[in-house]
């Protein structure tokens, strides 16, 4: 699940949300905003069962993918791969 969040100025956060466990272990957001570079955004448990990160992002169209850490790639289930802020 992704949540958009206007901020002031021409910024956006994105939050981008998993369930716990699915995949298990450590998983990062990577993508054209980060320079596909694993944990540098990684999401962090929630008490409500979730994992979130949050990124702020000029307007632009980015692509992005979850990477878990046992080296497992995944695409959002509503998004797919592709975001535009």
């Amino acid at each position: 699940m992704i949540k958009r969040s206007r901020l002031f100025g021409n910024k956006t956060r994105v939050t981008f949300c998993l369930p716990v466990g699915e995949p298990a272990g450590a998983v990062s957001v990577v993508g054209t905003f980060n320079d596909w570079e694993p944990g540098r955004h990684e999401l962090v448990p929630r008490r409500d069962g979730t994992r979130t990160v949050s990124v702020t992002l000029s307007p632009g169209h980015y692509s992005f993918r979850y990477l878990a850490s046992d080296g497992i790639w995944l695409d959002d289930d509503q998004a797919g791969s592709e975001l535009r802020v």
